[in-house]
């Protein structure tokens, strides 16, 4: 990774995301030419010249799609949103970036764009939904920062340019309006502007309409729409319009689809079906309630599946024969607006499908669970109430809120909810960030010496015993006396010294350490403990010692238990020995930290396939060797750096039950219990990479040195 340009490095999740995204979309491209071509498709290809603003679609994909037709056909069209797709990802990313949300939750919050199958193969098909994400990460890049009026005028425009790709864009003034109210300064004058953006689009749109059909309206799917969502609940024994309702009784009805697109009784009109709509909904207004609700539901369910009577998800899955090929208008406007027959290449295909069939795509659980935590984020949990970013949690879930309830209001359909994969991981992400606090990390060391290490290491020469204790202390003055005055002087017949690395401390920690007999290296800087700890090593090494043992300056761990963790590395059985509270004893003081220390046992010890049950006890020992030649760029989180890079090398590593202590002064560095859970996380995750994966041809073995120590 060292060769890597630090932009890279810093992004790299996000770059491991789009990589994979890249290849989806260039199997997609390949799989299916020119293009998949739905039913829908090919309305908006045939409305390309007419912008006839009566029909189910309105207009604005059909005047975006003309340009690129018309340049490259509809191949073009499919990889222009494959691009499209991956900058929206790309957009998302930096938008979080933008609002101080963590490196690797912001790319959490890009991933469902860059990854979800069903996303990918949308992007494959002539429809409208890529332009309409488009317009959504817009509006949000427009609000979701302190907007002056030109930005809410153009996060307006853009509203009004989504209604105009797609009508259920109309909902998304709602969520503009309240987040506006909610977070705005000048709200009035805000909200004012927002509705007058709007209202430039939707008026030049009725307007035309009106210019085209001779009457005033805005599309041309309201009436057989609302009927089809109120003929599949209709009690017939209520309604007055009898002859509209469907022949089959209630609890057998077809799906809202059928009824939606099949044409209406014989000697219906358009009239009728509103008139009955609207009565089976004065009628029955719960059961047409608990209808929508169901549907908006089924979004959040785990896996993607078809409820009975629902538009069969099938219709958004790859396919290993070109899709609707029974419709021969399907080949004819390939031929047409593509240049070819229409053609699947089988192995891409295979692949695409295999990968959204077995769990590529975003889980709704998931989604639902990004909801929940923007919501709880918004009602002030955790550090949300003083955040400022609390209200920004608002808007995507908002807008995520009142998009998918205003598409169930119509039917549910998977095709529908790709709009939450914009929403609800950025919400979900915004919000995490808003409720834990700002990250506490820092950025990542240079190499071995740095410029704090030379200046702290400068002049300092000493010659160590053969077993030094490497303690890391940041204003540790009121409790590092007492573990220094119990520390063993000999060890297994070996002389011990103790080397304090005082981490740019502001109060007398090194004072009081050098009064009790420890060596001292004072870091101008505070850096972090793993810093520290690195700079103990290599000073301790260069001295002479043999063994290192680390310990912390807060009095946790029993100084009398050295001898016991020594032993295996003494007798040439091991090379790195760290203790386990699981295997021995803990007074734990918190039980997220209880948990905490078990979840990532369990993914160290998948990630390193070595069983552990303890990465992060701070007594360890070590070959000085061993400590010196490890990679270690963390500054705060070090310890399951230290103890995955050493397994990386294929060192000998044992467990040892040890008894861990509550802090005998002050209080824990550590920060609030989630944020260092997840940044340890990311220190786990970005180690293994590094040291499991790039490195992995490239790293010697460790090997054991030969000679031993001598006891006296």
């Amino acid at each position: 990774m060292a060769v890597l340009p630090a932009s890279v490095r810093r992004h790299w999740l996000l770059g491991v995301f789009l990589v994979a995204g890249t290849a989806l979309r260039v199997l997609a491209t390949v799989a299916y030419q020119p293009g998949i071509i739905y039913v829908d498709s090919q309305q908006y290809l045939n409305n390309m010249e007419l912008l006839s603003p009566d029909q189910l679609n309105p207009i604005g994909y059909s005047i975006a799609l003309k340009p690129l037709v018309a340049l490259g056909g509809t191949t073009l069209v499919v990889i222009v949103q494959h691009l499209v797709g991956l900058l929206l990802g790309v957009a998302v990313y930096a938008l979080a970036r933008r609002l101080t949300v963590y490196r690797w939750l912001s790319a959490l919050a890009a991933a469902p764009l860059l990854l979800d199958a069903y996303q990918v193969q949308i992007e494959q098909n002539v429809m409208a939904e890529t332009l309409f994400d488009a317009l959504l990460v817009g509006i949000l890049w427009l609000l979701l920062r302190t907007p002056g009026w030109k930005a809410v005028a153009a996060a307006g425009l853009l509203t009004g340019a989504a209604f105009a790709v797609r009508a259920i864009g109309l909902t998304l003034l709602l969520a503009v309006v309240l987040y506006l109210v909610v977070v705005g300064r000048r709200r009035l004058l805000h909200v004012g502007v927002a509705i007058a953006g709007f209202a430039v689009v939707f008026g030049a749109y009725a307007g035309y309409f009106h210019e085209e059909t001779g009457r005033w309206g805005f599309t041309g799917a309201g009436s057989q729409v609302l009927y089809g969502r109120t003929a599949v609940v209709a009690d017939c024994s209520k309604v007055s319009l009898k002859a509209l309702c469907p022949k089959e009784p209630l609890g057998q009805r077809l799906g809202v689809d059928q009824y939606a697109h099949n044409p209406l009784p014989a000697g219906t009109t358009e009239e009728q079906a509103t008139a009955f709509a609207h009565e089976v909904i004065r009628q029955q207004p719960l059961d047409v309630t608990w209808a929508v609700l169901k549907d908006f539901a089924k979004g959040f369910a785990p896996t993607r599946t078809t409820a009975p009577n629902d538009v069969p998800l099938s219709r958004w899955q790859f396919q290993l024969t070109y899709p609707n090929l029974q419709d021969p208008n399907t080949a004819a406007f390939a031929v047409k607006y593509g240049g070819q027959e229409p053609q699947v290449a089988h192995t891409p295909a295979a692949i695409l499908r295999a990968y959204q069939l077995n769990g590529g795509y975003a889980s709704g659980a998931l989604l639902g669970l990004g909801l929940l935590i923007a919501l709880a984020a918004v009602a002030g949990l955790g550090r949300a109430k003083d955040s400022g970013l609390r209200w920004a949690a608002l808007l995507p879930a908002a807008a995520g809120v009142v998009l998918l309830l205003g598409s169930a209001a119509f039917e549910f359909s998977w095709r529908y909810q790709l709009p939450a994969l914009v929403f609800f991981p950025l919400a979900g992400a915004i919000g995490l960030r808003a409720i834990l606090g700002k990250d506490q990390a820092r950025p990542a060391l240079a190499a071995y010496p740095d410029a704090v290490d030379a200046q702290a290491s400068k002049g300092f020469t000493r010659t160590f015993a053969p077993i030094v204790v490497v303690i890391a202390a940041y204003n540790e003055a009121g409790g590092i006396g007492p573990v220094l005055a119990n520390m063993p002087r000999t060890c297994a017949g070996l002389e011990v010294d103790v080397l304090v690395v005082v981490d740019g401390a502001t109060d007398n920690t090194a004072d009081i350490a050098r009064q009790a007999g420890a060596s001292v290296v004072v870091a101008e800087s505070n850096r972090g403990q793993g810093a520290a700890l690195r700079l103990g090593y290599h000073v301790a090494a260069n001295g002479g010692a043999q063994y290192i043992v680390t310990t912390d300056a807060d009095g946790q761990y029993d100084n009398d238990e050295l001898g016991v963790l020594l032993q295996p590395i003494l007798d040439g059985q091991a090379d790195f020995v760290t203790g386990s509270r699981r295997l021995g004893a803990e007074d734990a003081d918190s039980r997220l930290r209880w948990l905490g220390v078990r979840v990532f046992a369990v993914l160290a010890s998948i990630l390193t396939r070595h069983r552990l049950t303890d990465t992060s006890f701070g007594f360890r020992a070590m070959r000085a060797e061993l400590a010196t030649a490890v990679t270690l760029r963390e500054p705060q989180y070090q310890s399951s750096e230290l103890l995955l890079g050493v397994l990386a090398l294929k060192a000998r590593v044992a467990e040892l039950p040890m008894t861990m202590r509550r802090r005998g002064d002050g209080a824990s560095k550590k920060g609030p219990g989630l944020v260092y859970g997840a940044n340890y996380a990311r220190v786990m995750s970005t180690t293994w990479l590094r040291e499991y994966v790039l490195r992995r041809n490239r790293r010697p073995a460790w090997r054991t040195p030969s000679c031993r120590t001598t006891r006296t």
